[in-house]
């Protein structure tokens, strides 16, 4: 959430993003006049308070009639207290539920528009010409069943649409797509972390999954608790309640969980094979810092992901999502796009997100230096979404004969294999 101190004094920036988001902006207004009268019922509450304390040292020293004025009039006060701190109470929770609705800031350098109006920042490598090569590529779901790879006729049978069984090479390659990430991650001073897949309610609304996310979460009624869609909700969870010294800052974590999506807005898109499904697995980074330090961690996490893309010799661009694709806890976010030859597109793989104190004010994570205590910042970046990779691998060094070329950085995950052959069936 936002500092409502910001809110008060510059209301219209506020507006603004709620703008940019595409948002309703009419909450400003509302969240403005709870706030006002949250902050003069604690004054008024304050008072009778005070008021009723006084009274109580005079009782004691007065008698007869006088004494009876104050004792009535100290029954009025009670009640007048009660009511006060009553209506305090329901002006806390309609500002708490207010402002839960409201989004992140959008930085100013943002894009402003829906999912179509992004940015590109950079592209990295060339596609391959498969023309000039001499043969049409096969998508990623004809190349895992040549290789023995991947199964979504039985995943389907056994869990419905948009399921998948990973075999043979196909579990092989996930391992050494997870070893190398983490490989990767631990270089660079992650601690790697796995999380549970389960979480309470207050991690995922705490995170901004509840909002405008919330139809593609799996909620287990009769437990009160979410499937996570993104070990990013366990680990913005991990120090919640809790005050981080500055001096050991920034904290860098990368999770590996399963991961849970409904999709439910993408019905009817990729239905073909594992680029969108209700399962995946992923390598996560998150880090906790410094809000003066979160514009340049989230830099660094941007190059972290381009070094393993690089490190998998897959083509990519880099977007600046548009401020209306940016979902509510981020102020910014950069994707990573790697090109599928036989959808002739780039299809997001990796993306990061700075969500300076957002999410830490939601799951009251703060930081001390010296005396002073402070919401810090947080930020998140995919470093490996697996079925995703997979099918960026797949299509990208595949060869004429079905076969497909291992990135080199891959191959001490794999044995040594170079190339991965297609199966006797």
């Amino acid at each position: 959430m936002i500092d409502l101190r910001l809110l008060r004094e510059d209301p219209d920036r506020v507006r603004a993003s709620q703008r940019a988001r595409g948002e309703d902006v009419g909450i400003v207004d509302a969240l403005l006049t709870a706030d006002e009268r949250r902050r003069s019922s604690s004054v008024r509450f304050d008072e009778l308070r005070a008021e009723q304390k006084a009274l109580g040292k005079l009782i004691p020293k007065a008698s007869g009639d006088e004494k009876a004025e104050l004792l009535k009039k100290a029954g009025e006060l009670s009640a007048a207290v009660k009511a006060a701190d009553a209506e305090q109470d329901v002006a806390a929770e309609e500002t708490q539920r207010l402002l839960l609705q409201l989004g992140n800031l959008v930085h100013p350098e943002v894009p402003v528009g829906g999912e179509d109006d992004f940015a590109v920042l950079e592209t990295v490598g060339t596609p391959r010409d498969f023309e000039a090569e001499g043969f049409a590529p096969k998508d990623h779901l004809e190349l895992g069943e040549l290789l023995g790879a991947i199964d979504t006729e039985r995943g389907a049978k056994v869990s419905g649409s948009r399921f998948y069984y990973l075999t043979g090479i196909g579990a092989l390659l996930e391992f050494a797509l997870v070893n190398a990430a983490m490989a990767q991650a631990t270089a660079a001073g992650f601690t790697p972390v796995l999380t549970p897949a389960l979480v309470k309610p207050k991690a995922m609304e705490g995170t901004g999954f509840l909002g405008q996310a919330a139809e593609d979460v799996y909620h287990l009624d009769k437990d009160d608790l979410f499937l996570v869609g993104t070990s990013e909700v366990p680990l913005a969870a991990y120090h919640m309640d809790e005050i981080l010294e500055a001096d050991q800052l920034p904290r860098r974590y990368a999770g590996f969980s399963s991961c849970f999506r409904r999709e439910a807005g993408s019905y009817g898109k990729d239905t073909r094979g594992i680029f969108r499904v209700h399962q995946f697995d992923k390598v996560e980074m998150f880090v906790y810092t410094t809000p003066e330090e979160a514009e340049a961690e989230h830099q660094r996490l941007l190059e972290w992901e381009k070094q393993w893309l690089t490190s998998l010799e897959l083509p990519f661009r880099v977007v600046d999502l548009a401020s209306g694709d940016l979902g509510s806890s981020a102020t910014r976010k950069f994707d990573c796009e790697a090109w599928i030859p036989t959808q002739g597109k780039y299809r997001e793989l990796t993306s990061t997100s700075n969500t300076t104190e957002f999410q830490s004010r939601r799951l009251s994570i703060r930081m001390r230096e010296g005396k002073r205590v402070r919401p810090l910042a947080t930020l998140n970046g995919t470093l490996c979404a697996i079925t995703r990779t997979i099918v960026a691998i797949l299509e990208n060094h595949q060869r004429a004969d079905g076969s497909v070329r291992v990135p080199e950085a891959l191959r001490p995950f794999l044995g040594g294999r170079e190339v991965l052959e297609p199966v006797a069936r």
